[in-house]
C-alpha cells in the first residue's frame, strides 16, 4: 500500500510540476503574437514612409498623371488617419487592412504609369525607391505569415490540452485571436493588359 501511495504521490507530483511548467506558455505566446503584430504595422509604417517619396520623384515626371498622385497621396494620408488597430478586434483590423488594400492598390496604379516615362525608370531615385517599395511589400508578406503562425501557435494552445485547463485555471480572459484573411477576389489571378 505504502508503494502504491508513494508511486500516486509521484505522479501527482509530476503531473502537477508539468502543469505549471505550461502556465508561461500562454503569456509567452501571447506576447510573441503582439511582438508578430507590431512589425506587421512597423512595415506598414515603412511603406507610408516611403510613399512621400515615391510620388514626389514621379510628379518630377509624370506632371500630368495627377490624379494617379492624387490618389496615392489620398490613399496614403487614409492610412495615416487610420489608428493601429487593436489585434483582437476584427473589425477595427479588417478596416486597418482595407485602408493597407487602398495604398497597395493606388501604388500599383502608380508604378503602371511611371512605366509609361522611360526617363523616370532610369532614374536613380525612382529606381531605388521602387526596389525599397518591393523590398518593402516583400517584408509585409513576412510579417504577416510571422504573425499567422504566432496566432496559430497561441490559439492552438489555447484549444488543445494542457493549455485549455491552463487557460480556464488562470488566463479565464485569454481568448483566440483573429488572423489575417486574404483579399476577396485574391485566389484569382490578377488580368494584366499592355
Amino acid at each position: 500500500m505504502r508503494i502504491f501511495l508513494g508511486i500516486l504521490a509521484a505522479v501527482v507530483i509530476i503531473v502537477g510540476v508539468w502543469i505549471f511548467s505550461q502556465i508561461n506558455t500562454i503569456p509567452k505566446q501571447d506576447e510573441a503574437a503582439n511582438a508578430a503584430w507590431s512589425q506587421v504595422l512597423n512595415q506598414y509604417q515603412r511603406r507610408a514612409d516611403l510613399v512621400p517619396n515615391l510620388v514626389a520623384t514621379v510628379k518630377g515626371y509624370a506632371a500630368h498623371e495627377e490624379k494617379v498622385l492624387t490618389e496615392v497621396t489620398n490613399a496614403r494620408a487614409r492610412v495615416g488617419q487610420v489608428a493601429a488597430p487593436d489585434p483582437n478586434d476584427p473589425k477595427a483590423v479588417e478596416q486597418y487592412q482595407a485602408a493597407q488594400r487602398e495604398l497597395g492598390g493606388a501604388l500599383s496604379r502608380l508604378l503602371v504609369v511611371a512605366e509609361n516615362y522611360p526617363q523616370l525608370k532610369a532614374n536613380e531615385n525612382f529606381l531605388t525607391l521602387q526596389s525599397q517599395l518591393e523590398g518593402t511589400e516583400n517584408r509585409i508578406s513576412v510579417a504577416r505569415r510571422d504573425y499567422i503562425q504566432a496566432v496559430q501557435a497561441y490559439n492552438t494552445t489555447l484549444r488543445t490540452f494542457p493549455g485549455r485547463l491552463v487557460a480556464s485555471l488562470f488566463y479565464s480572459d485569454a481568448k483566440p485571436r483573429p488572423n489575417f484573411t486574404a483579399d476577396a477576389g485574391a485566389e484569382k489571378a490578377p488580368q494584366v493588359q499592355f
